[in-house]
C-alpha cells in the first residue's frame, strides 16, 4: 500500500508540475497575445495617424485650390470692370488735341458777320462734342486759382504774384482731363512761387 501511496504522491506531483508548466505556457501565450495585440494596436494607431495626416494635407490642398479659384474669379471680375470703365480711354486721349484746337479757334475774335456765323456753328459743334465726352466720363481738371497738385497738374512755369498765396495756379497753359477716376492728361500750368 505504501507503494500505491508513493505512486499517487508522485503522480500528483507530476500532475502539479504539468499543470504548472501548462499554466506557465498559458501565461506566456497570453503575454505573447498581449504583445501581438499591442503591436497590432500600435500599427493601427500609426496607420490611423498617417491617414489623418494625409486627409489633412488633402484638405489643405483643396482649400488652397478653392482660394486660388476665388482669387482668380475676383481678379477676372475686376479686370472686366476696369476694361468696361476705361474702354473709351484711348479714343478720348486721341480726341483731346481736337478739343484744344476747337478752344483755340473759338478764342479768335470774329470781325465779319460771316466769321461770327461760322464761330457760332463751331461753338455749337464744340459744345455738342464736350457734352458727348462728359457723358462718357470725361471731366475737365479745374486749375485756375487752385492749389497746385502734382497728381493733376504739370508745372511748366513759375511766376511771382504778391496778391496770391504761394503754390497756387496762376495760369492754365493747356487743360487737363480725367476719365472717371484716372488722369488722362495733367493740366499744364504756371504756378505762383
Amino acid at each position: 500500500m505504501k507503494h500505491n501511496e508513493e505512486i499517487e504522491v508522485e503522480t500528483v506531483a507530476e500532475n502539479e508540475e504539468v499543470t504548472e508548466v501548462e499554466e506557465t505556457e498559458a501565461k506566456d501565450a497570453e503575454v505573447e497575445d498581449t504583445v501581438d495585440t499591442d503591436e497590432e494596436m500600435h500599427a493601427e494607431e500609426t496607420e490611423l495617424t498617417q491617414l489623418k495626416k494625409q486627409l489633412q494635407e488633402e484638405e489643405n490642398k483643396y482649400f488652397r485650390v478653392l482660394a486660388d479659384y476665388d482669387n482668380f474669379k475676383r481678379r477676372s471680375t475686376q479686370e472686366k470692370e476696369a476694361i468696361q470703365k476705361y474702354q473709351s480711354q484711348r479714343v478720348l486721349t486721341s480726341i483731346l488735341p481736337v478739343l484744344d484746337n476747337f478752344e483755340r479757334a473759338l478764342s479768335v475774335e470774329a470781325k465779319t458777320d460771316e466769321a461770327k456765323s461760322m464761330m457760332e456753328g463751331m461753338d455749337m459743334i464744340y459744345r455738342s462734342l464736350v457734352d458727348t465726352l462728359k457723358s462718357e466720363g470725361l471731366i475737365e481738371i479745374e486749375s485756375l486759382d487752385k492749389e497746385f497738385d502734382p497728381n493733376f497738374h504739370q508745372a511748366v512755369m513759375t511766376d511771382k504774384d504778391e496778391e496770391k498765396p504761394s503754390g497756387v495756379v496762376l495760369e492754365e497753359m493747356q487743360k487737363g482731363y480725367i476719365l472717371k477716376d484716372r488722369v488722362l492728361r495733367p493740366a499744364m500750368v504756371k504756378v505762383n512761387e
